[in-house]
């Protein structure tokens, strides 16, 4: 057995198997725990000292499906799926959830039962959809590079839109539908270049310059050679601002322009639009950061909107990153060079984001905080100087076998999960209400090979 400190300093047997249930504690409001900061109290609150994922204790769900797993709350996406429809009540309009962000087939199902679209970005998320029982009529597909395949493929479902990216897109997805027998229904992206304040520049996608959509200047141009095409029919103008985006000042010029242009086009003879896909991009809340208003970004499309058209709205991160954490068990507590470490068994391999976009991810440990706390390193055990969470972060004095909670970790999570290292990727886990189940298994080492071949089959040049 191995000798363990436990957390008050004594030292007992063995890492423990799963966490411990402490009672009467309040939720921490010391520095580093960040009171207010993104924590759904429906969600994931404190009872009793331990975090649960709505009825279910963390250390249950640890204890079934292993660390590190990821754990989504279906209060907490039905919670914000149900805000933002609310917030367009009143206007036609359709909720497409943006793919990219969390493609978990049980998660699309939940979404679809709510009334859902999807807003897909590949051929291989086009398959998660219709695999999730959605249906051509509920895709719209975006994305800079379609290849030939994916946009036959989309056509051979009959989805409601692509969201067509440039006039060499525009002609493929011509060639496609001409050679598939069918009239493809298209929206041109426009790249509103509208400014943007986002918090980090990865994540903007509206201004000028940005590979993603036509200039404003050029669709007019683009609308006049597409009147040429057989085999596209022009139905709705598309725009999308980035990620995070908190205010509604960007939306209101960026929905101004386009309707704008959309006045422009009817006038010149474009009178199949019917739909306005107004992207997605709300923000949410990491850290201390203003999250969006949806009421507020719905009232500025709402205002501009003419009479006849669709709105369509495309939020990923809005939806689930609030509902989701990622759970992870501490490794080892190290100190060296003056620095004291946190060594979990989850790393970049689990969650990018802190490393590839210096995003805050807030981090507790899921029993009760004991009250002291030192500046800590919170990093993975991936063969990189870049795997961490959280650097000089203020954290409570967990020991080997703690458990830790990562907050809104729903969103580009497992999405963007590697086998970096060979490391099999974690399970996923549902909660919905007091029961919870695996809907993703933990993968194996065999599944890290599947697909290699151990006997070659040479092939002359």
């Amino acid at each position: 057995m191995r000798q363990r400190r436990d957390r008050r300093g004594n030292v007992g047997e063995g890492i423990l198997s799963g966490g411990t249930t402490s009672v009467g504690a309040p939720r921490p409001t010391a520095a580093g725990t960040r009171e207010g900061a993104p924590l759904s109290a429906t969600a994931f609150p404190r009872v009793g000292g331990t975090v649960y994922c709505e009825g279910v204790p963390l250390p249950q769900i640890a204890a079934a499906a292993g660390t590190p797993a990821y754990v989504y709350s279906t209060a907490g996406v039905r919670a914000q799926y149900r805000m933002l429809d609310a917030a367009f009540g009143g206007v036609p309009h359709r909720i497409h959830y943006s793919v990219k962000a969390n493609g978990n087939l049980a998660v699309l199902r939940l979404l679809q039962s709510l009334g859902a679209g999807v807003d897909i970005v590949s051929g291989g998320e086009l398959y998660r959809a219709l695999r999730a029982n959605y249906t051509g009529d509920d895709v719209v597909f975006s994305g800079v590079g379609k290849t030939a395949a994916e946009i036959g493929e989309a056509l051979a479902v009959g989805v409601r839109l692509i969201n067509v990216e440039s006039e060499a897109e525009l002609y493929l997805v011509n060639e496609e539908a001409a050679r598939a027998g069918v009239v493809a229904s298209v929206a041109l992206r426009v790249n509103p270049e509208v400014t943007v304040s986002s918090p980090h520049p990865y994540i903007k996608t509206g201004e000028r310059g940005n590979k993603f959509g036509i200039a404003y200047d050029e669709i007019a141009g683009v609308v006049h050679r597409a009147k040429h095409l057989r085999s596209v029919r022009l139905r709705g103008l598309d725009m999308h601002l980035g990620s995070q985006v908190a205010g509604t000042d960007p939306y209101k010029d960026g929905v101004q322009r386009l309707i704008a242009l959309y006045h422009t086009l009817v006038a010149d003879g474009a009178t199949d639009i019917v739909y306005l896909d107004v992207g997605g991009g709300l923000a949410v809340t990491y850290d201390d950061e203003a999250p969006a208003d949806p009421s507020a970004f719905a009232a500025v499309v709402k205002a501009a909107l003419p009479s006849g058209l669709t709105v369509l709205v495309e939020p990923g991160r809005y939806l689930v990153a609030n509902a989701g954490v990622l759970l992870t068990r501490v490794l080892y507590r190290k100190q060296t060079g003056g620095k004291t470490y946190i060594i979990t068994d989850a790393g970049m391999t689990e969650l990018l984001r802190p490393s590839h976009y210096s995003a805050y991810h807030r981090i507790e440990p899921v029993s009760e905080p004991t009250g002291s706390q030192t500046v800590v390193d919170v990093v993975g055990p991936v063969c990189e100087s870049g795997d961490f969470f959280a650097l000089d972060r203020r954290l409570d004095d967990v020991v080997p076998g703690d458990l830790l909670v990562i907050y809104s970790a729903g969103a580009y999570g497992f999405a963007m999960a590697s086998n970096y290292n060979a490391r099999p990727r974690p399970a996923e886990v549902l909660v919905d209400g007091g029961r919870f189940a695996v809907v993703t298994t933990r993968e194996t080492y065999e599944d890290l090979v599947r697909h290699e071949q151990s006997t070659l089959a040479w092939r002359d040049a």
